[in-house]
């Protein structure tokens, strides 16, 4: 299984426009980050999670040419908005699309012209799929959903084997933790080193981390006030900061 991180900034991405900070001005490629998504592949069978604003500079980046389901987190912008871009990849055939009955919902209601048959409208065909707990198959991949706590919105996470990603959460709720008992592999939000009311800053992050156990941990959903080195040298050995682009097998 080939995890690939598709963007790992926050909403405003980095460099954030008209910022004149270290950040924002640096060279380093580690510090341009899109808004957060990411394509999980295993033979045959592609995946992502997520479709922000970039998505289209982001497939043509790593090379999307066919996509067998698309999985949303919640109904934010920076996570949903480039659902029009997923139209090339359902000309043949319906693409489906899996989520919370929430995200579905808003999707039906703000991008109705992409659900159902549109025939050869040149618009996207999308069949909405609520994901139930017990999870889903695509291929040889199972999708579990890991409800995460993020202010006022239904949120999941995902479970892939002994992979799970977890961007956009302030908490992790007792009930989920079990299902992410002998993760090896965890991805996790981890927005700022100042307080946010709905996402980990870096310290609660580390300590999720560790609760969680995961031989592993990768942060996500950066803002720019993390510079790339200077957060990689300050986590602990097993923990890094994600970057766009970076590719795991697993």
């Amino acid at each position: 299984m080939e995890i690939t991180f598709l963007g790992t900034g926050t909403s405003h991405g980095v460099p954030r426009i008209g910022c004149m900070c270290d950040v924002c001005l640096s060279d380093d490629p580690h510090n341009k980050r899109y808004r957060c998504a990411l394509l999980i592949r295993e033979g045959e069978t592609s995946v992502v999670i997520d479709t922000p604003p970039e998505f289209r500079l982001q497939a043509l980046r790593s090379g999307i040419y066919d996509l067998d389901a698309v999985f949303y987190t919640h109904n934010h912008a920076d996570h949903m908005n480039g659902i029009d871009d997923l139209r090339v990849f359902s000309e043949i055939s319906p693409l489906r699309v899996y989520g919370s009955k929430q995200v579905l919902d808003d999707i039906e209601n703000r991008f109705s012209y992409a659900v159902g048959d549109n025939g050869d409208s040149g618009l996207p065909h999308l069949i909405l799929e609520t994901i139930g707990s017990e999870g889903v198959d695509v291929g040889p991949l199972h999708f579990i959903p890991v409800p995460l706590v993020h202010g006022c919105r239904e949120v999941f996470g995902y479970r892939i084997r002994n992979f799970a990603y977890l961007t956009d959460c302030k908490k992790i709720p007792n009930l989920s933790l079990p299902l992410l008992e002998g993760v090896e592999v965890l991805v996790l939000d981890a927005l700022r080193f100042r307080r946010h009311p709905t996402h980990l800053t870096i310290d609660e992050a580390v300590e999720v981390a560790q609760q969680i156990g995961a031989k592993l941990t990768y942060f996500t959903h950066l803002t720019h006030e993390n510079d790339h080195s200077e957060l990689d040298a300050y986590l602990p050995k097993n923990i890094h900061p994600a970057y766009d682009g970076l590719t795991l097998t697993i």
